[in-house]
């Protein structure tokens, strides 16, 4: 995948921190800040995730607890 370049806008006191970090000095800051987006976007994706999930069993627990209910008192597991 190809890369180009673009211009972004950064305070100060944010860039001396960037630039402050080993990584920045050993890859560049291009790398730094590639990695940096690539990190946020994966974890935003994750917890849109964890919130349909959560969303889809919100209101399911009496449902959930019903389908396990006969194995709650239960002291072992039955073997397969």
């Amino acid at each position: 995948m190809g890369s180009r370049p673009i211009q972004v806008s950064i305070d100060e006191a944010l860039l001396e921190r960037i630039d402050r970090d080993p990584e920045v000095a050993r890859r560049g800051r291009s790398a730094f800040l590639r990695a940096a987006a690539t990190f946020y976007l994966a974890a935003r994706e994750k917890r849109e995730i964890d919130l349909s999930i959560t969303a889809a069993y919100r209101d399911q627990a009496a449902v959930m607890a019903d389908e396990v209910a006969e194995f709650m008192d239960v002291e072992e597991w039955p073997e397969s």
